[in-house]
């Protein structure tokens, strides 16, 4: 039987985060598991909490939304330790990408007995944060600008707080030239942003990058290069579905490294968390956490 700590954002998803674990841990508790339960008091403090836990043998439960996932998950990435989600913020893209489900007692069901599955990991570097690990996405432009108000949203949450922010975000927007540069073949971009997905999901569900795959060792690199604003604002609501790139503004390269330089200081950001300015290095990490999830290929019913 697995042993479990779980490691609780006791802010996320409106204080969300204590009670879905209730519901979870019900059900480890019932199924005979043991659960221990940490609350974090910064980003920092639940990444040296997981790593003990981690190192201890236990199953590590990061219990909150993308930030936290990606916080926990880039700690435990290359040290052998076993992730498990339990999905309590607002956007959750890395637990829709696992196709975890929403449904407590099924949750838990997994955390009990799914093998634990490789994914891959994204390395960032630039000279604020010279390396972190985290597990979604890096995305440099119109975006990260948009995810920093709304993480600044007070009245707005979950995805009215994405919308609001990137109405805002665009309506600023002043264009950039960028120079990016993929397993070392320069290329030059004019647009929106540059997004390295190695999960399908950001921006609470949007499929930015719909065919990226978690354990493919290869990043997704989604480019929306310069249109009128009325198109992109087209564009941010194709993104529910993927349509977007059906549109001949958005390109869409693969690569397992990549440079983002721009003209101007341009923001970046990572998971939801990290926050700077370009440029940024990013290179993918293959199979570098284990995290217990459905199987791939397996869907689940109850989503």
């Amino acid at each position: 039987m697995r042993e479990f700590t779980a490691v609780v954002n006791p802010t996320a998803g409106a204080s969300t985060g204590a009670a879905t674990l209730l519901q979870v841990a019900r059900h480890l508790r019932e199924a005979g598991a043991a659960l221990e339960t940490e609350y974090s008091h910064s980003l920092a403090h639940a990444r040296e909490t997981a790593l003990g836990a981690g190192e201890s043998g236990r199953v590590v439960l990061a219990v909150g939304g993308d930030g936290m996932a990606g916080g926990i998950g880039g700690a435990l990435s290359g040290t052998g330790a076993v992730l498990g989600l339990v999905p309590a913020g607002r956007g959750n893209d890395f637990a829709r990408a696992l196709r975890l489900p929403a449904d407590p007692a099924a949750l838990a069901g997994i955390l009990l007995h799914a093998e634990p599955r490789r994914v891959d990991t994204i390395e960032v570097e630039s000279a604020v944060h010279p390396r972190t690990v985290v597990l979604g996405s890096v995305y440099a432009g119109v975006d990260a600008l948009a995810n920093r108000y709304a993480n600044q949203s007070r009245l707005l949450r979950g995805a009215a707080s994405y919308y609001a922010g990137g109405l805002r975000a665009v309506a600023g927007w002043r264009t950039a030239d960028y120079r990016i540069t993929v397993d070392g073949e320069e290329q030059r971009h004019r647009g929106y942003t540059v997004v390295a997905a190695n999960s399908p999901y950001y921006g609470f569900g949007r499929a930015i990058a719909p065919a990226a795959e978690l354990d493919d060792g290869l990043l997704d690199i989604v480019l929306i290069r310069e249109a009128p604003r009325r198109l992109f604002f087209t564009l941010m609501n194709e993104l529910k579905t993927g349509a977007h790139l059906r549109r001949p503004e958005v390109r869409v390269l693969r690569g397992r490294e990549l440079r983002i330089e721009a003209d101007r200081p341009v923001p970046y950001g990572a998971d939801g968390e990290v926050e700077a300015a370009l440029p940024v290095t990013v290179r993918v990490r293959p199979a570098d956490l284990a995290v217990l999830a459905p199987a791939p290929g397996l869907e689940d019913t109850k989503r």
